[in-house]
């Protein structure tokens, strides 16, 4: 079986490394199409010898790189196409139709109950998205918050299947020796209290809640693992607030490997370096940064994640729920604080969410899929 994988873009983010964490564990050759930047996490495929092509696409409604799409599938003969982001799937599902496919399945990755991958949903966009859905075999939610989703969108609920995301848990274990390393690579002291916190730095991550509660905290210190618009509003607040020294922007950093010896510290060093972690967003499809964190052996405060939020309360201990306020978060960091530094052993959570388990499941769905997939189009 041969596959091809279109994804929206590759720079960092959490669906890009989890499409690089299962293309190291499927048992079958795939290729990968970008319809617009390529970025670190394309340069990383390539260096895992995977064939990735980028399509081009100046925006949304650039109609004609359906047919160029459409030409890349059919000229290479592939038995599957799988999608993954909102782009993707619709410009995806219609081009692998056009080829002549035979099994088209989709991963959702970041569906919200308001927004998807970060912006406002809107009538046209669940229009557009259901409409190209029923050309698809099977869509794939990320997590069952997510699958629940897609059925009040409107997607039938036997073409969804849940396949959660997956981490490699051994290269978060934590390592003294990074953290002493780490923190002294970025000039941090290796006895103060670090509050930490990774993603995408948009609206929706709620970053400004916890720059005001650590600016709350005289001793206490930020490290935000990420980037994006927000990140000029997050140091301007940080300066009103007297809090510029305590807070760093530290930018993107590749979860799904280790950084080169000019990149500066690797997640893994970074989240080593911390003392708790925090998720303020009050709306997650999965919370993959939360399981990285809990494998590292961190306390973690988080508004919501379904990766732990739909588990049995036994299965993350280290994980506690909080409301969506400052105030909120500011007492529950106080008192991590003066509850001293300590790792905690890591919880089943991590090993639920094994990368292996997600690879071995979505084989399992390629296979029945291809089994009962409708004959080729005529070309």
């Amino acid at each position: 079986m041969r596959a091809l994988h279109i994804i929206t873009g590759l720079g960092v983010g959490g669906a890009e490394q989890q499409l690089r964490l299962l293309l190291r564990r499927l048992p079958l050759s795939c290729d990968v199409i970008t319809l617009t930047n390529p970025g670190a996490v394309a340069a990383g495929m390539r260096a895992d010898g995977v064939r990735v092509t980028d399509l081009g696409m100046t925006g949304n409604r650039d109609l004609p790189a359906l047919p160029r799409l459409a030409r890349l599938i059919r000229d290479d003969g592939y038995d599957l196409v799988h999608t993954h982001l909102y782009r993707a799937c619709v410009y995806g599902r219609i081009a692998a139709r056009l080829a002549g496919v035979r099994t088209v399945v989709a991963t959702e990755h970041s569906l919200g109950d308001a927004r998807i991958e970060g912006r406002p949903l809107t009538r046209g966009t669940r229009a557009l998205y259901l409409a190209t859905e029923k050309l698809g075999a099977t869509t794939v939610a990320v997590s069952a918050t997510v699958a629940r989703r897609l059925r009040d969108w409107g997607v039938p609920g036997p073409r969804i299947e849940v396949v959660p995301n997956g981490i490699e848990a051994g290269r978060f274990r934590f390592n003294p020796a990074a953290r002493k390393d780490t923190r002294a690579r970025i000039g941090l002291p290796q006895h103060v209290f670090v509050v930490g916190g990774v993603g995408r730095l948009v609206p929706g991550k709620r970053f400004e809640v916890l720059v005001r509660a650590v600016a709350a905290l005289p001793q206490a210190r930020l490290l935000l693992v990420g980037d994006g618009p927000e990140r000029a509003a997050l140091e301007r607040l940080a300066a009103r607030l007297g809090a510029a020294d305590r807070v760093r922007l530290l930018g993107e950093r590749d979860g799904a490997v280790a950084a080169t010896s000019d990149a500066g510290p690797d997640l893994p060093g970074l989240l080593a370096a911390m003392d708790v972690f925090v998720s303020p967003s009050a709306e997650e499809a999965f919370g993959l940064a939360v399981l990285e964190a809990l494998a590292a052996g961190l306390p973690v405060l988080h508004v919501t994640c379904p990766a732990i939020d739909e588990l049995p309360p036994d299965a993350a201990p280290g994980a506690r729920r909080i409301g969506p306020g400052s105030a909120e978060l500011t007492a529950a960091l106080r008192e991590q604080q003066e509850a001293g530094i300590r790792r905690l052993s890591v919880p089943a959570a991590v090993d639920r969410y094994d990368i292996s388990r997600s690879a071995d499941r979505l084989m399992s769905i390629y296979e029945r899929a291809t089994r009962t997939a409708r004959p080729h189009l005529k070309r």
